[in-house]
């Protein structure tokens, strides 16, 4: 089981601060087919929505992320963790895991994982507010749902209460 983002005042015995307090974070809503990407201010502050980057070829994706990385001087990855309601693993879970891995090896940067249950229907609902056509509509989502989760890592002091999976 993953555990969860709260721990409701217990100490996590694995629980400790996994990213630089300055500079620019990546927020990253996994997916199989499109990744939404949202990028903080160098003072982490504030999450805006940057992209949705449709995967390619891991050597594609490999290099889009680097040149990501280095251009934007990025000190730190948030990755979403999808996981069932009641907090159990998934399997999206396990790839989203990976994949926070995979770009911590790629790009030489921490990663922490994010709680991220909500933030895809919050950002539908958000969306479902906007004037936009459907099809546009379905472009915002990956990237506000990447902002969503960013944000939460922020406004919660961006202190990590989730296992470090780093180690796992």
């Amino acid at each position: 089981m993953i555990p969860p983002t709260s721990t409701h005042g217990k100490e996590e015995p694995h629980s400790r601060r996994a990213l630089p307090t300055q500079g620019r974070l990546l927020g990253i809503d996994y997916g199989t087919v499109r990744v939404g990407i949202a990028i903080s201010d160098p003072s982490q502050t504030i999450a805006s929505p940057l992209e949705t980057y449709n995967r390619r070829t891991t050597k594609l994706d490999a290099n889009y992320f680097i040149d990501l990385v280095k251009l934007e001087k990025i000190v730190g990855l948030v990755v979403g963790l999808p996981v069932h309601m009641s907090g159990d693993e998934s399997e999206k879970s396990r790839e989203a895991v990976e994949f926070g891995k995979w770009l911590q090896q790629l790009t030489e940067r921490p990663v922490i994982w994010v709680d991220e249950r909500y933030t895809t229907s919050m950002a539908r609902e958000m969306l479902s507010h906007s004037p936009l056509s459907g099809k546009k509509r379905k472009a915002q989502l990956d990237k506000l749902a990447a902002q969503i989760l960013l944000a939460t890592y922020l406004e919660s002091g961006a202190e990590a209460d989730i296992e470090d999976l780093n180690q796992s």
